[in-house]
């Protein structure tokens, strides 16, 4: 008995039953191991015991604002401000840790130079604005708050100038003096 040569075209697949089989898994299967695949990746992760990380209040203060507008009231008849008042307001920003270069308030030694140079470079600087400083400081007050202003940070680093007089303070205060005066 003389067997066949054995044919180099034959796969494993010799049926039509194990072709339909192996269309179906061809399929099947890539679709299967899809749709486990995502389930895996869309599964929620579970928190830790305590986390508070995905939490509202977490969230919130991960998404809020750089920076917020502030709308200030202005007191009617507040009077004007003293040097002291305007650098707590608008000054101390900067000139209590040196941002940007700007002198330290109380340290002598910076302020040395600056002053020798005199209260009007002082007023002039402040009010026009030097280097990294704006205009008055950025500009909540009026040119004679400022310029009290400057000499208390002045004075603070070692100068001996003399404190711009309030002027609208005198002038209410004459106001009133003319108001009593006149009054029966």
């Amino acid at each position: 008995m003389s067997q066949e040569p054995h044919s180099p075209h034959e796969g494993p697949i010799k049926t039509v039953n194990q072709l339909i089989v192996a269309v179906l898994l061809a399929f099947v299967v890539p679709i299967l191991i899809i749709v486990l695949l995502v389930s895996y990746v869309n599964s929620t992760s579970k928190e830790s015991a305590g986390s508070t990380a995905l939490g509202p209040e977490a969230t919130a203060q991960r998404i809020m604002p750089v920076a917020a507008v502030q709308i200030k009231v202005a007191a009617a008849n507040a009077g004007a401000a003293t040097g002291e008042e305007v650098f707590k307001g608008q000054c101390a920003a900067c000139h209590e840790t040196g941002t940007l270069g700007a002198p330290k308030f109380g340290d002598a030694g910076a302020w040395s130079a600056r002053i020798a140079e005199g209260v009007e470079a002082l007023y002039h600087a402040a009010l026009k604005g030097k280097n990294a400083m704006p205009p008055q400081g950025g500009g909540d007050y009026n040119d004679d708050e400022i310029k009290r202003a400057v000499v208390y940070l002045a004075n603070a680093g070692g100068g001996k100038f003399t404190t711009p007089p309030v002027a609208a303070a005198a002038s209410g205060a004459a106001d009133a003096a003319a108001s009593a005066a006149s009054a029966p």
